[in-house]
């Protein structure tokens, strides 16, 4: 192991796994609070299918595999970011960039990726073409620093994000890419010329027209070929909130303490946006924390909002600590899991649940089996998950009510304490069922007894199921007053 790999290791230790508070606000964006409803009928049409997902799975795969650290942020000169002081800043960002050089997945299994979603019951995916660090996962033409440009090059599947897509589409999944706006290996977004003092572009770009022109054409170009080369796209899922027009920073976006420059970092979205649409008609835009006509659906990152939220919205949250993979990773156990997808969907939104896959292409045996686990439970409890829509009523303690679109059925979704056993019976108020009608448990797909007293349903657990301790939620079905 290189002195590099050891100390970067060692420093980075806590930017893979154990960010602080202050680190993992400084990294995660926020959620605005504007949101501006589409008005092109096939973006609503597109939205209105997305929405009846309700979970997905978002994988950020990259160089920063290849030593397991944080993706991307450790080149990032902002004071939350810890790196060994022995070891220059110009030093640190050759020996990151220079993993690229390492980077040969020769066990690259995509099909393996899409066959564990879909056994967790998933049902759209965001693919990482781009992180903020520059590395792209696509064959692109505007750049030499990519997947197709090292060690795999000569690999059959060295265009990595066709064959993810592609197999991720086979399973009916909708496809969504995640691109980076900001790019910290372009010369003109980051000036070799000047020192990177943070995530920002590092210069003005009001004196240097010219360069940022140039970071504009190369965006284009880059989504362009994501538009137009790699089939039938669902979501363009832009990350990089920061790379934004000037006035959009309001004082919501600057109570987020994210450094600002002076100048607008403006890509020209509606160029970009007609483009996309033009070549994927029906396209949703996220433009995350950008608000406005450009952000179709709200992305709260690490965190479930304390309320509903009645425009689409979507958690988008690690199964582990980390977004891309870091050995020795802990994963959310599948109770946390389930619990997490039924509030989130209570509330109005979806869940987006990230997994890196290894350097050699394969995602981890643990990752897999957690979300086999997960969807056994989806095998027979997703009917309250799938096509909902969130009511007023939305929750009674650790109890989440959910609607099937024609709002002719409700949902009661009881999340039940790790390694409990499950009781007897089991209680909730509000959502009561109608009387005279049928509630039935979705694990066995059979009625069972339920009984009003004042404005609390009582339901008995069927012998079947009482006592047993690993049964993560319990759903049922029933027709409300």
């Amino acid at each position: 192991m290189s002195f590099y790999r050891k100390t970067a290791l060692a420093c980075l230790a806590g930017l893979g796994l154990g960010l602080s508070a202050r680190a993992q606000e400084n990294n995660l964006h926020q959620r605005s609070t504007i949101y501006e409803p589409p008005k092109d009928a096939k973006v609503i049409e597109k939205l209105n299918q997305w929405e009846d997902q309700k979970f997905g799975m978002i994988i950020h795969w990259g160089i920063y595999a290849v030593p397991g650290i944080i993706e991307s942020w450790s080149i990032c000169s902002e004071d939350w970011i810890e790196r060994d002081s022995t070891i220059s800043y110009n030093d640190y960002k050759k020996w990151y960039w220079g993993q690229s050089e390492k980077f040969n997945p020769v066990n690259f299994n995509p099909e393996q990726w899409a066959d564990a979603a879909d056994a967790a019951g998933m049902k759209y995916l965001v693919f990482t073409t781009k992180h903020h660090d520059g590395f792209n996962m696509f064959d692109t033409k505007q750049s030499d620093y990519k997947i197709s440009n090292g060690p795999f090059a000569d690999n059959p599947k060295a265009d990595v994000a066709k064959y993810v897509f592609d197999a991720f589409r086979k399973k009916g999944f909708m496809i969504g890419a995640y691109f980076s706006k900001p790019d910290w290996h372009s010369e003109y977004y980051w000036w070799p010329k000047y020192a990177t003092a943070n995530r920002n572009n590092n210069y003005d770009i009001r004196k240097n027209p010219w360069r940022w022109n140039k970071f504009k054409e190369f965006t284009f170009n880059q989504i362009s070929e994501l538009m137009h080369n790699y089939g039938s796209i669902d979501i363009l899922w832009l990350d990089g909130g920061w790379v934004r027009p000037k006035e959009t920073v309001n004082e919501e976006v600057i109570s987020w303490g994210a450094p600002i420059p002076e100048w607008s970092q403006d890509i020209d979205m509606p160029k970009i946006a007609a483009m996309a649409r033009e070549a994927q008609p029906g396209l949703l835009m996220v433009d995350r924390t950008v608000h406005g006509r450009f952000e179709n659906y709200q992305t709260p990152e690490q965190r479930i909002p304390d309320a509903k939220i009645d425009n689409p919205w979507e958690s988008c949250m690690t199964l582990g600590n980390a977004w891309g993979y870091v050995p020795g990773d802990t994963f959310k156990s599948t109770p946390k899991v389930i619990h997490s997808l039924a509030e989130i969907v209570a509330k109005g939104g979806s869940l987006l649940l990230g997994v890196g896959p290894k350097p050699d292409g394969t995602l981890p045996e643990e990752a897999i089996k957690r979300l086999e686990d997960i969807g056994k439970w989806m095998a027979t409890n997703g009917e309250a998950i799938y096509n909902t829509r969130s009511v007023e009523h939305y929750q009674d303690g650790d109890t989440y009510f959910t609607q099937n679109k024609e709002k002719k059925k409700t949902y009661a979704i009881v999340c039940l304490q790790e390694n409990e056993a499950t009781p007897a019976t089991i209680t909730w108020k509000g959502n009561l069922p109608k009387k005279g009608s049928r509630v039935k448990l979705l694990q066995t797909g059979k009625n069972v007894k339920w009984e009003l007293n004042g404005d609390e349903v009582k339901v008995t657990v069927p012998s079947s199921i009482k006592g047993k301790k690993d049964v993560a939620a319990l759903a049922f079905s029933f027709k409300t007053i």
